[in-house]
Parts: structure tokens; sequence; C-alpha cells
């Protein structure tokens, strides 16, 4: 595979550089696989988050608790796009890796709406990160990519009124150019879902956790999905 130059923002490549070192220090300090016994990819936490609400927040806290590196949307899609991160990734994995990826890619992407390469980049990164190593994930779909049966999926959420005065007091801008922008965001994602997955972004079933961000802060949030790690008994 040729490596490209990378485009990459100076400031995104270097918080990839830094997941990508603390996702390698994970795995290499791990003592056993960490797939149990018909395990496609480790345990990870997929975090969906409603536009506005502080997923990243959530996740830095789950981060300090567990170790597991976080990737969000700017981080995944940097990785998607450089050719030089993605050859870091494949290093990492042997053949029966290669294999098994080739093999859930073409069934994943073998779709109309699976043919774009963006798409086809996104899902063999993820895939790839949780192959080798538990991982928290925040945004682009990555619930929808990563196998079922393994896994913890999130979903922040709140009222629309609530979510747009968040966004709003987040950004510094007016409650009516936020009304504005979180529609925009929100037809994006839900294009980008129905596209790629044919479903609704709405679709709860696709969530084994809902936190309705008006009720608790991001430490509570954090709270409830460590308590859910454990009854699930991925963490002691």
């Amino acid at each position: 595979m040729a490596i490209q130059v990378s485009t990459v923002n100076p400031e995104i490549g270097r918080v990839v550089e830094r997941q990508l070192r603390n996702w390698e220090i994970a795995r290499q300090q791990q003592t056993a696989s960490p797939l149990q016994p018909g395990q496609q990819v480790a345990e990870f936490i997929a975090v969906s988050r409603a536009v506005g609400l502080p997923g990243d927040e959530v996740a830095s806290l789950l981060n300090l608790r567990l170790g597991w590196p976080v990737f969000d949307r700017e981080i995944l899609q940097a990785m998607a796009g450089d050719d030089a991160y993605r050859k870091e990734l494949y290093e990492a994995m042997d053949g029966r890796d290669l294999t098994w990826l080739e093999e859930i890619l073409l069934s994943i992407t073998s779709g109309p709406g699976g043919r774009d390469d963006y798409f086809k980049r996104l899902s063999e990164t993820i895939l790839t990160l949780a192959r080798k190593g538990h991982a928290i994930f925040l945004g682009r779909a990555a619930d929808l990519i990563l196998p079922r049966g393994v896994g913890l999926r999130v979903r922040i959420t709140a009222t629309r009124d609530y979510c747009i005065r968040t966004y709003a007091s987040r950004l510094g801008i007016t409650y009516e150019k936020a009304v504005r922008e979180v529609e925009e965001i929100e037809h994006e994602r839900a294009r980008f879902i129905r596209h790629h997955f044919h479903i609704e972004a709405s679709e709860q079933t696709r969530h084994d956790l809902i936190i309705n961000m008006e009720h608790y802060n991001a430490q509570q949030a954090a709270d409830i999905i460590m308590t859910a790690l454990r009854c699930r008994g991925v963490i002691a």
C-alpha cells in the first residue's frame, strides 16, 4: 500500500498519534488476547450522542478509569483518510486478522450504500482498532459498524430544547443560530446512517444503554456506564 503525504490538520495529527501510541501501549501490556472465545473484536464502548451533549467529557472520564484509548469523530476521520495511519494499524495484524477483516468488510460494504471509499476506510479503521484491543469510540456510527454480541453501545440524549441550549452555550451563539446548526448536523447524521445502514438514526434498539443527560452530569453518566460494564462482566 502506498503511503500518501498526510493532509491531516497538525493538531489533530498529534492527537491521532498520541491515541495510537496509547492503543499500542495498551495492546502490548495485555497478558492474554483481548478476544474471548467466539469474539470477533475486543470489548469496547461505542458512545452515540445527541448534538450538543458532552459525549467527549464522558469518554475522557471512561478513559481515565479504564485506560482504554478514545477515538472520536475527528480522530477516526483523520485515520480513515490517511494511509500512513492505516498502515501502522495493519502492522499490528497477522494473517488471520487480515483474512477476518477482508471477510467482514465484504459483508459490510457489499450493499448499494457501502460502495463509498470513505465508508470502507472508516469501517476498516474501526474494525482494526477493535480487533486488536479495547477502545472507546465516540460517534461515526461505530456501534453499527462493529459486530453485535460484544461491546456496550451507549446513547447520550436529552430533549431537543435542552440539546439546543447546551449547544448554544458551548459555542457562545444565539439560540436561533444553534437551532439551524443542530438541524444541519442532525440531517447529515441521519443521511449517513440511512445511506450506509438502511435504518433511521432515531432507532433506539441499536443501543444497549440510553442516558438522559438532563438528569445526570458527565461524571454520573460515566458511573452508570461503568456499572453496566460490571453487570456484563467486562470489568470487575
